[in-house]
Formats: C-alpha cells, sequence, structure tokens
C-alpha cells in the first residue's frame, strides 16, 4: 500500500489488517501532557486560559481531529459500477444454503453485479448452539471450508469481487463469526472477524448473548479491491461510529455490514444506522441481511439496503428473498465533501479519533 511505511515484507498484502498489539496508552486524563498533541498545543491545553477557537488555524484544527492523520481515497480501479446484494433465505441444510448462495451470485453476476454482498451468516441458522456445529477451518479451506471454496471459484470464474457475508469460522478452540473477501482472481484478499459481540437483553423483546459461543475480532478490516477500497464491519459492528470513522480516514470509498438485525431493533435502527454512518463519512454503505424466515428460531429483519454518501437510500427491498442490484458512483464521493466540507471543519482542538492500530503499527 502506498499510503503507509510498510516493511518489504508487507508490501504485497492486499488488506489493510495490522497485527493487533498491546501498547500500552497513557491516560490523558491522568497524564501531564495529552498523547498524539504536538508540544504548544499541550502548552495551551494546561494553560490558565481557554483554547480560543481562533488562535488555532482551521487547518490545523482538521488535521490534528484523526490521529494518524487520514489517509486521501486512492483513485479507484472503477468509478462507477453495479452492486448485487442477495437476501437469501437460510435453513438448517448447509449443502442447500451453498448451493442456494451459489445460484445468487451468479444470478447478480448475470444481471451485471461486478460486486455482490452475501448477508451475515448465509450458511448456518443464526443460532449458539448452531455455530460451532456449522463452523468450518477457513485457513484450511478445500474440504475444510467448502463454504469459502464456493466463493472463492464463482469470484475467479465470474471474474468478480465477493464479500462473503459471514459464516462461523473454527481457529483451534475458538468460534468466529467471519466476512472473507475474495478478488476477480478467487484469492482470499481480507477476512474480518466481528470485532462487537451481540450481546442483548431487551427484557419481553430479545435476548441473545453471541459471547456464549463466539470470540469477538481484534483488528478492523479494510481491503483494496477492483471495486476500490472497502471497509468490513459485521451487524453489531454498524452500531459503532469510531469503526466507521477509521475506516474513512484510511480512505475508503465504501462499507460493507453483511447483517441479520432481529424485529425488534431492526424497525428502529437498521436503516437509521446505515444512513447515519453513511451521512457521518460521506461515502457508499451497502448492507445485506438474510431473508425472514417467521419460524420458532431467531427472526431477521430483512430490508438489505445500498446508501449513498448523502445519507440517502438509493435501493432498497422488503423481508423476502431478493437480489437488489444497484449503480455505485464514486465521482459524487468528493463533490458531496466539497458540498459539505466537514472532513475540512472538524476541530482537532477540542477532540480526536485515535486509530491505534495503524499508531502503533508505526
Amino acid at each position: 500500500m502506498k499510503a503507509f511505511t510498510t516493511p518489504s515484507s508487507l508490501l504485497a498484502l492486499k488488506s489493510i489488517n495490522f497485527t493487533h498489539t498491546r501498547t500500552r496508552i497513557s491516560n490523558p486524563f491522568l497524564s501531564n501532557t495529552l498523547p498524539f498533541l504536538p508540544p504548544n498545543l499541550n502548552r495551551k491545553i494546561h494553560s490558565s486560559s481557554p483554547i480560543m477557537a481562533s488562535s488555532i488555524p482551521p487547518s490545523i484544527n482538521s488535521e490534528l481531529a484523526r490521529s494518524p492523520p487520514a489517509i486521501p481515497m486512492p483513485t479507484p480501479p472503477l468509478t462507477k459500477f453495479n452492486i448485487g446484494l442477495c437476501q437469501l433465505s437460510v435453513t438448517s441444510d448447509k449443502n442447500r444454503n451453498i448451493a442456494h448462495a451459489r445460484t445468487a451470485i451468479q444470478d447478480a453476476a448475470a444481471k451485471g453485479a461486478k460486486l455482490v454482498l452475501l448477508p451475515e451468516i448465509w450458511n448456518s441458522p443464526y443460532a449458539n448452539e448452531s455455530f460451532p456445529v456449522y463452523a468450518e477451518d477457513i485457513d484450511a479451506g478445500g474440504d475444510a471450508s467448502p463454504s469459502t471454496a464456493m466463493l472463492s471459484e464463482l469470484a475467479r470464474l465470474l471474474k468478480i469481487t465477493i464479500v462473503g457475508g459471514s459464516i462461523p469460522e473454527r481457529s483451534g478452540d475458538r468460534v468466529y463469526n467471519t466476512c472473507c473477501v475474495f478478488g476477480t482472481d478467487g484469492k482470499l484478499l481480507a477476512k474480518h472477524r466481528k470485532i462487537h459481540l451481540f450481546d442483548i437483553d431487551i427484557p419481553g423483546k430479545i435476548t441473545f448473548i453471541e459471547s456464549l459461543t463466539l470470540t469477538a475480532g481484534e483488528t478492523p478490516t479494510i481491503v483494496d479491491t477492483e471495486v476500490g477500497r472497502i471497509g468490513i464491519g459485521i451487524c453489531y459492528d454498524i452500531r459503532f461510529p469510531e469503526l466507521a470513522m477509521i475506516y474513512a480516514a484510511r480512505g475508503a470509498h465504501l462499507l460493507c455490514y453483511p447483517g441479520a438485525f432481529n424485529m425488534t431493533t431492526g424497525p428502529l435502527h437498521w436503516e437509521l444506522l446505515q444512513r447515519s454512518r453513511a451521512t457521518d463519512n460521506q461515502l457508499y454503505v451497502a448492507t445485506c441481511s438474510p431473508a425472514r424466515d417467521n419460524g420458532p428460531g431467531y427472526v431477521a429483519w430483512g430490508h438489505s439496503t445500498l446508501v449513498g454518501p448523502f445519507g440517502e437510500v438509493l435501493a432498497t427491498t422488503e423481508h423476502e428473498e431478493a437480489i437488489i442490484i444497484a449503480e455505485i458512483d464514486y465521482s459524487i464521493l468528493e463533490q458531496r465533501r466539497t458540498n459539505l466540507p466537514v472532513t475540512k471543519q472538524r476541530r482537532g482542538d477540542l477532540y480526536q479519533l485515535v486509530d491505534l492500530q495503524r499508531l502503533n503499527f508505526h
């Protein structure tokens, strides 16, 4: 990646998925100086008189609002293309689920999709008792991971990029909720393990504790593909604006969130969160849910959606099975950011988003 100074052994990596480190960051409320700020700003903060906005040039304000400084969006290989969102029904028959996803991906590609997004947990019922049973060893590949083997094959044969929703992944004695991204040559470009686990309890509505069986991922995942730079989150990850802001600061064009919101939070928050993440960061947001099954298990809300950089809903569906084909046009990203220049108006003298992974990597 040109955006980072990296050892030569890392330059071939497609995904910006840095090694997790445990460097201790001092608590700014307990230390004598605030970390990550130039000495002159530390002096101003600890002086007896308050900081006046006019005393710090606006250019410094916006630069300091993100540490390390934001990376400009790269020029994407494609400016305009179609995305396919495959809202799939999911059963307890894993082989059927894989075959069904294969057909949907082929249909989306036949309709012109250059990027295909699948739902969260599309090869297994969404249940704690199912995750360990349906889990696959993605790193081993082949027969150990028939779901990702199918995605890799289709990406290569159809010459498309696939953000493969998510499946349960077994790694040693742990199980993760994992999204794999495949390039047009069929190679695995990135693997995102769900960072924020879905542990909620709304009395009389829904209780689900993913951490009973799943382990949380450790790293944000952003990946360069033939359809632009994509930040990956899974379902509950969308509730955390800091993750999306980090992706935006790393130059993402598009955020993809395979998800399976439920019948309680779905009507209230699903579209709201998508539009918020797109508006906050002035980029595209794409989501894909399983189709709704009103059986005795977990019931998904559905409503897979593409949102534009002004927070506008560009395409969506209801709760039944569907394949959405919609156009993404990156040429409007810079236009939107010029019309409403929030990236240049952030107050770095008052607040700061710190990307610890990038900071520690340097």
